[in-house]
């Protein structure tokens, strides 16, 4: 067994004692009870795991948690879907974050199972973005290049890359 301690979504967990072996998703659905990550191949091919790690300089990467053992997360910041949307002292969700709500206005998702891996990976592409904008006829192209293995089964992927699109056009300082 390891002890493990990590910040989730601004929030302390641990220090737990956790089998080695126990994958990222399985530790946020078993000890955590979160529930947003979801579980889909199993083989990190689908990103429907995809977390976001933040780094001590800034920056963030998104990572898959079914193919990553908890214990590699020790002393990490991550976000989660869970951690996303505005809420009041109650918990209640008041408001939702801007990729969400990108994502809910073009009906981007049917199912939904894709859509915490989708999320994530364009938190993350925004916010890289906002340090390091991009020319807007490049867009579709870094879109293209940012989400292009992730997979969605419902939908295909038009209205996840056209809200994205739109999002990143809108968002102040994203593009130049």
């Amino acid at each position: 067994m390891s002890m493990i301690s990590v910040t989730i979504n601004n929030k302390l967990y641990g220090p737990l004692d956790v089998d080695p072996e126990v994958k990222m998703t399985d530790f946020l659905h078993e000890f955590l009870n979160l529930t947003g990550t979801k579980f889909g191949c199993g083989q990190g091919v689908c990103q429907a795991c995809t977390i976001i790690v933040d780094n001590e300089d800034g920056t963030s990467d998104t990572v898959r948690t079914c193919i990553t053992n908890a214990v590699v997360f020790h002393g990490k910041k991550l976000r989660t879907i869970e951690g996303h949307a505005t809420t009041n002292q109650a918990g209640e969700i008041i408001a939702l974050h801007p990729v969400q709500e990108a994502f809910v206005t073009n009906f981007s998702f049917q199912c939904g199972w894709c859509t915490s891996g989708f999320t994530n990976k364009t938190v993350a592409l925004i916010e890289k973005l906002k340090r390091n904008p991009i020319p807007k006829d490049q867009v579709q192209q870094v879109i293209e290049a940012e989400l292009k293995d992730h997979i969605c089964r419902c939908t295909g992927y038009v209205k996840y890359y056209k809200a994205v699109k739109e999002l990143i056009l809108a968002t102040e300082g994203a593009t130049v």
